[in-house]
Order: C-alpha cells, then sequence, then structure tokens
C-alpha cells in the first residue's frame, strides 16, 4: 500500500469511530453527517480489508483488528496533533484561556484555595472551569474535552499521562466537648457515630449502605481488616460539610489529614490520629495524550505541582 495514496483523515474517523461505536456519535462529533460517515466507515473497511465494526445485540462491536489497531491510530494522531502545535510561548499573565478541571471534593477543599491564589496574583485572566467527577468520563478526558483530573484513582487507562501529587494520612476531627477525647481508644472510637465522606471515585454511582464495605473505601476497609465496623449516621459526597458536622457533640469525622488540616484554627473542634492504622490515599493528577505537549497546559501542570508541593510539606 502506497501512503501516499491514503486519506489520513480516515485515521481520525477510525479513532472516533472506534471510541464511540456508533456511527450517529461520531458523525455528530466531527461534525459531519451521517451518510458521510457511514461511506467513511466504508472506505476504511476497503483501506484494512476488514469489517472494523460488526453489529451485534450489544451494539456495534469493534473486531479485533480494529482493537489491534486503535492504540496505533491513537499515536499516530497524538504525533500529528504534537507536530502542528504552535511554538511560541504561553504568556500566562496576558492569558484568557479557560482550563476544565475535574476536581474531587477533597481537591477544592484542600488544593484549589491555594491554586487560585496563585492564578489570581500571576495569571488573573485565566479562568477555571471546575467540574465534579459525575460531570465527566474517562472518554472526554481522552479527547481532550476535558483539561485535568485531580482525583484518587484506583485504575486509570495506560493511555493516560498522570503525576502523583501527594500522599495523605487520615486524622479525626471532633467537637472540643466530645467526652471521647478523654478515653480515645479504638473501643470509643466504634462506641460513637460517624460521618462517612464520599471515596469520589469517577463513577462511583449513587446510593450507600454501610454493609458495602468494598465501597465505603480506605477507613471501613482499614476498620474491616480488625473485625470492626463503625456506625455510620450520615453519608455526605461533600468535605466542606462533614468538616461542620464534625462540630457536633456526638459525631466522629474521619478523613484526610490535609482537608482536617482546614479546621486547625477553629477552637470549636479537635483533631486526632485516628486509634487504628489507615493505609494512606494518593492524589493524582491526570491528562490526556492530546494536551501533553501544550504550553499553555504544561504551564498549569508546573504550577499545580508547585502548589501540591507547598501543601504537602
Amino acid at each position: 500500500m502506497n501512503i501516499a495514496r491514503v486519506d489520513l483523515n480516515l485515521l481520525v474517523y477510525l479513532d472516533v469511530l472506534l471510541r464511540e461505536c456508533n456511527v450517529t456519535r461520531a458523525a455528530e462529533e466531527l461534525g459531519i453527517s451521517q451518510p458521510a460517515m457511514s461511506n467513511s466507515l466504508r472506505r476504511l473497511r476497503d483501506l484494512f480489508d476488514d469489517p472494523l465494526l460488526v453489529r451485534t445485540s450489544d451494539g456495534m462491536t469493534p473486531t479485533d483488528r480494529a482493537l489491534e489497531l486503535q492504540p496505533l491510530v491513537r499515536n499516530v494522531l497524538a504525533a500529528a496533533e504534537i507536530a502542528v502545535l504552535p511554538k511560541t510561548l504561553f504568556d500566562a499573565a496576558a492569558s484568557d484561556r479557560i482550563f476544565r478541571i475535574m476536581a474531587s471534593d477533597y481537591t477544592e477543599v484542600t488544593l484549589l484555595p491555594q491554586l487560585l491564589t496563585r492564578l489570581r496574583r500571576e495569571a488573573p485572566g485565566i479562568r477555571l472551569d471546575i467540574m465534579t467527577p459525575s460531570d465527566v468520563s474517562f472518554h472526554d478526558v481522552e479527547r481532550g474535552k476535558v483539561d485535568l483530573v485531580i482525583n484518587r484513582f484506583d485504575t486509570l487507562p495506560q493511555s493516560f499521562h498522570q503525576v502523583h501529587l501527594w500522599d495523605d494520612s487520615f486524622s479525626c476531627v471532633m467537637s472540643a466537648s466530645n467526652p471521647v477525647i478523654k478515653n480515645w481508644t479504638l473501643d470509643s472510637y466504634l462506641s460513637h457515630k460517624h460521618v462517612w465522606v464520599s471515596k469520589t471515585g469517577m463513577g462511583v454511582g449513587v446510593g450507600m449502605s454501610s454493609d458495602d464495605v468494598q465501597r465505603l473505601g480506605w477507613v471501613d476497609e482499614a476498620l474491616g481488616k480488625l473485625d470492626a465496623k463503625r456506625e455510620i449516621t450520615v453519608f455526605t459526597r461533600h468535605y466542606q460539610a462533614a468538616l461542620l458536622l464534625g462540630e457536633q457533640d456526638d459525631l466522629i469525622v474521619t478523613i484526610p489529614s490535609i482537608a482536617a488540616r482546614t479546621m486547625a484554627n477553629n477552637p470549636r473542634v479537635v483533631i486526632l490520629d485516628p486509634p487504628f492504622e489507615i493505609p494512606r490515599m494518593r492524589l493524582k493528577m491526570v491528562w490526556s495524550p492530546l494536551l501533553q505537549r501544550d504550553p499553555g497546559h504544561k504551564w498549569l501542570r508546573q504550577m499545580i505541582k508547585d502548589v501540591s508541593s507547598e501543601i504537602a510539606r
């Protein structure tokens, strides 16, 4: 096959088709008509001598050849995007760019306040569009529709770039008048009522149960290894709400220590180490390979890394 005779736009179409597994959605993303996309799929099938997408009871399903081609095509397109990026430096002080960041509530409490302080000082025209884990999918990140994801992850697509921002231990926040302070043991911890705060992974879903230890996360998994279980009175997805509930006399809030530290100057609460061992959690920053060489993106990533280093001290 002579590569000079191949319409390389077909690779763009193939990339989107294999991601969406739907001709209509692929056409909408590329801004072309459905007949045009169907015609492109026919040309792709001729080019690779393979049906690529086959209709099954689950919808359009990629063939083995298509799955083999997908990472190769993605790498070719990523390299092409890098090749055409402008070489001009990013002028942060003069930029009015909008960066879209998916941030967990934990990240909003710990990282974003200091990041925004730096941005106002060094790049006042830059704006942030902060989204929650339920607002976006890994597909959105892969396409570069979301600039950054800052969260804690059990698994990630191998194609994503990532950097470790910090590790965090856990602390317990409770009212300064809570009698448990005078006898701080595992038994007294378990005898009180507790506030659970969301693990905030992408696609966690809705509805929680104190019996679903796997979904409850680090604190309850650590207790499970001790054959212990706490009584959860409140399930919340918001760290600020959990911290405020820690002011109530009969509640204990067990959260990552950097978040707990935001209450350090509040005389109404006390912060103690948990009376049992909880594995540390890890915060990561993740982005699409399509944005790896973007000058503005590189600048923002470096600022976030610098701010994170200050917070983690």
